[in-house]
């Protein structure tokens, strides 16, 4: 083996080496160092984006979806620029005919030219490669979403990549299997002025896929290098001069690239990495190396189609070019809908986030071909299926909240036209037909919780919007749906509480349990289809009122029982407090990481106890500083007894239903810790994509919702106290910047959409608001909070003066 050359995600000698070095950097697990504390101290700066980056340094294997909206396919881009074409990831029916069509394209930068040696058969894990597992990656400054990654080389240069999706025409998917092409631009972006060479190479490996993915952060991107062979004969065909065409035997093209200038190229074929005794097949391992100029600026351009595509396609899409397609896709992501919502403040890293999970929601969402139904997936490759609980977040927290109620409307209807088709996962339940769940055709695992979420996505969308021919459309649904909590609740003889819903499946543990988390979720839906039905004047609204009331209240007796007869545990100062169970039934798991995820923390925000209640102080404290603090070690993976660290889960961080206890309790400290420590520990610091676990999967928009949630209700709140709005009551100091207008335009709540602006004046002492609402319904209360901040000494709205200082409110 060339000692000199190797593989660019050849791993180190030895996997415990880069761990240590890991753990001394700081990389492996965010705060390693320090214990999870019940939150910053009174005399702690209240938290802002810097200080969360502080708390969460950055994430490790990430990868980004890169797409178009509602296509079938997406492509992603791991985070040292590989990408991956997948078209038929989780072995769904819709996507068979694709299998075996997929690509990896691998880039490794080079200025000796010289092909990667193997690494071997042994799998690997990237992070234990140089690069640890961490790029260089962020988004252009354009409408459509551009992904650059960066290579920088201490031989004295900078090269680049930069990549977007395009369908041609740059319209919607009719049928959502249009073409679509990843168009890749490599560049020089700098060369030393000291001492740099003359020339330099990207080398493209084009394999299969060859990367497993995982929630475990020690098995997340392990690469399988025998599985790493392009599975069909690749050829080369030389066009227009220093362009040339990868063709398939059938004459489909693989790969192009555009004719530039002075680029020098060559393909090479090599026999694939192979088990002893395993045959080899038609492909191998092709290796296309580009040579440039090393001249800053200079770029060459790359076509990748999803699938081989045809000679007269990809030609029409060579001719439009890059800057071409571009173009169609600038206009195409520069189309908002007119009720969409427009947020700006000084945090640019905070804006960025929310401006890319409305992009992410989009492209992880797709339209079937043959059934022309629009959904939401749970993830661009990992997950490309749905999970209907978590996958509601989409909707009622993020896109409806932000305006984009056609979407969410369009990728309701699923549900609405299988409502019934699928039998509760739980042995007391028949098929019933108002029961909400995913279709077959995307369901991985069904549990009884997507049946209150789908609710409680239908009735907030109505409540939000107050659209009267989707409330039209979808009344009977709601009824049903209603009815199906009505009769379930009233069996008996089944094993559990008796008034409460059945034991059923309530997570991917697979477990039939009446959980807090079933019980809650269809609680939640209940009790906004009641809100609903109430706005409407429905006759039924009564009486789903009083099932409503009976529900809570049967729950909240059992619960309270069921926490007697738990086992008691010592918060710090010795004193004896309540273990609530996750459970009423048998199933239930304390120490599982599900517990914080989703136990008894949901409670408050589904509504079934306020967050002042003891059961609930004695669980935000257990999480804090309870037992499991001291048995929890931030070197291992996500699968430990759970805790709160800076306020957001040890898990999964999508489930911190504890920062709405604190939204509730008006506590500002910890909100604003579990609202940052979302953007800064759940989120890519440079994509803004979502994990599901820190350092795990990827390509999701699991957090997002979450903390576009809580950015919302930190300015605009009408759920605080029913029939009021509240304004600017969490609202971050670090909104209030002098001679900034922070400002939340066309943000929807439900007595129809408000703008609030708010700039402070530091030379006047001035908090200057603009408030103008366009109310369907009129509060009984609006009530500006004024920010803690010291240097307020008076307030205007809309240019009237009133006097009022920091921490005070307002009622206008």
């Amino acid at each position: 083996m060339n000692e000199k050359r190797k593989f660019s995600t050849l791993r180190f000698t030895g996997r415990l080496s880069i761990r240590l070095v890991l753990l001394c950097l700081g990389l492996l697990v965010p705060a390693c160092r320090e214990k999870p504390a019940a939150g910053p101290a009174d005399s702690t700066p209240e938290p802002d984006v810097l200080t969360a980056r502080s708390w969460w340094p950055a994430q490790q294997n990430v990868w980004t979806p890169v797409g178009w909206k509602d296509h079938l396919f997406r492509f992603n881009v791991l985070y040292n620029g590989a990408l991956i074409a997948h078209p038929h990831p989780q072995g769904r029916e819709v996507t068979e005919q694709w299998a075996g069509l997929d690509l990896q394209l691998t880039i490794t930068p080079s200025v000796d030219s010289l092909i990667p040696e193997p690494s071997g058969r042994e799998p690997y894990q990237m992070n234990d490669t140089p690069d640890m597992g961490l790029g260089l990656q962020g988004w252009e400054n354009s409408a459509a979403p551009v992904l650059w990654t960066e290579w920088r080389l201490r031989e004295g240069l900078v090269l680049r990549q930069e990549v977007f999706a395009h369908v041609p025409g740059g319209k919607e998917v009719e049928t959502g299997i249009e073409p679509l092409f990843a168009w890749l631009r490599l560049s020089i972006a700098a060369v030393d002025e000291i001492q740099a060479p003359a020339s330099c190479s990207f080398i493209l490996h084009l394999g299969a896929v060859h990367v497993r993915t995982s929630m475990e952060v020690e098995d997340n991107l392990k690469v399988f290098p025998e599985r790493s062979a392009y599975p069909r004969k690749l050829t080369a065909e030389r066009v227009t001069g220093t362009g040339f065409l990868l063709n398939e035997d059938d004459g489909r093209v693989r790969l192009a690239v555009l004719p530039a200038d002075s680029v020098r190229s060559s393909f090479t074929r090599r026999d694939p990495v192979t088990a002893p005794g395993q045959k080899t097949g038609p492909g191998g391992d092709y290796y296309l190396t580009l040579t440039l100029p090393a001249r800053e600026g200079f770029h060459l351009d790359l076509l990748v189609p999803m699938i081989p595509a045809g000679r007269s396609e990809l030609e029409a899409e060579m001719r439009l070019g890059y800057e071409g397609a571009l173009a169609e896709c600038d206009s195409f992501w520069s189309t908002r809908p007119e009720t969409a919502a427009r947020i700006e403040t000084p945090e640019g890293q905070l804006d960025q986030a929310i401006r890319r999970s409305v992009q992410f929601a989009q492209i992880i969402a797709e339209k079937n071909p043959h059934s022309g139904e629009y959904s939401f997936l749970s993830g661009s490759w990992t997950y490309a299926r749905l999970w209907p609980t978590p996958t509601s977040m989409v909707s009622h927290m993020l896109l409806d909240n932000l305006g984009y109620h056609a979407v969410v409307e369009r990728h309701l209807e699923i549900f609405r036209t299988n409502q019934g088709t699928i039998k509760p996962p739980g042995s007391s339940y028949e098929l019933h037909p108002g029961y909400f769940s995913s279709p077959k055709s995307l369901t991985s695992i069904d549990w009884l919780a997507d049946h209150g979420a789908v609710l409680y996505e239908v009735a907030r969308h109505a409540l939000l919007t107050g659209d009267h021919e989707f409330i039209e459309r979808w009344q009977e649904p709601v009824l049903q749906a209603c009815d199906f909590l009505k009769q379930a609740r009233a069996q008996k003889g089944h094993e559990g509480v008796e008034g409460v819903l059945p034991p059923a499946v309530d997570t991917d543990r697979r477990v039939s349990t009446q959980s807090v988390w079933n019980v809650g979720w269809n609680y939640k839906g209940l009790a906004a289809a009641v809100r609903l039905l109430e706005r409407i004047g429905h006759p039924r609204a009564r009486e789903f009122a009083e099932e409503a009331r009976e529900y809570r209240e049967t729950f909240v007796r059992a619960l309270r029982e069921a926490a007697g007869k738990s086992p008691r545990w010592r918060d710090r100062s010795g004193q004896s407090r309540q273990l609530v169970p996750v459970s009423l039934s048998a199933g239930g798991d304390v120490t599982h990481a599900f517990y914080l995820d989703a136990g008894p923390l949901f409670l408050v925000w589904c509504g079934l106890l306020p967050a002042d209640d003891e059961l609930m102080k004695d669980t935000r404290d257990f999480f804090r500083e309870g037992p499991y603090t001291k048995l929890y070690d931030p070197r291992k993976n996500c699968w430990q007894r759970p805790v709160l660290r800076h306020e957001i889960s040890s898990c999964e961080p999508c489930y911190s239903w504890n920062v709405y206890h604190s939204w509730q309790l008006g506590d500002r400290s910890r909100y604003l810790e579990g609202l940052y420590s979302l953007l800064a520990g759940a989120l890519s610091d440079q994509t803004f994509i979502s994990c599901e676990t820190r350092h795990g999967i990827y390509g999701n928009v699991f957090a997002s919702p979450l903390l576009v949630d809580l950015v919302r209700l930190a300015a605009v709140d009408e759920t605080i106290q029913p029939g009021e709005l509240h304004l600017l009551r969490l609202a971050p100091l670090a909104w209030l910047k002098d001679g900034f207008e922070t400002k939340f335009e066309n943000l929807p709540t439900e007595f129809g959409p408000v703008t609030l602006a708010f700039e402070l004046s530091a030379r006047d002492r001035v908090l200057k608001v603009w408030f103008e609402p366009k109310y369907r319904s009129r509060p009984a209360k609006v009530v500006l909070h004024v920010p803690p901040a010291a240097g307020i000494a008076r307030v205007t709205v809309n240019d009237k003066a009133y006097a009022a200082g920091p921490g005070e409110s307002i009622e206008l």
